[in-house]
């Protein structure tokens, strides 16, 4: 798999609690992609890709480093993204 759904990436990543707030998040102008902001929750992100998201009192900033067929626990989440403001996520 080299690519996926934005809305199942950040939800795989547990970016988010649910699949469909983050459809919202995505159609609401939250989230960028490299840069560009992103409207569609289906645009197919890519292995390094760096994708912005405005949460409620937090920005986070990730780079895709991996995909999931099923979200899984935090730990499987962290092999999924690396955190670009700290450490690894």
């Amino acid at each position: 798999m080299d690519r996926q759904r934005l809305d199942k990436w950040l939800w795989h990543a547990r970016v988010v609690k649910a699949r469909a707030s983050t459809a919202e998040l995505v159609a609401s102008g939250h989230v960028r992609i490299n840069g560009t902001r992103e409207k569609s929750p289906g645009h197919a992100v890519k292995l390094g890709d760096v994708v912005t998201v405005a949460l409620d009192n937090s920005v986070r900033v990730l780079k895709v480093i991996g995909f999931a067929e099923r979200r899984g626990d935090a730990a499987s989440a962290r092999l999924l993204c690396e955190d670009l403001q700290g450490g690894k996520e």
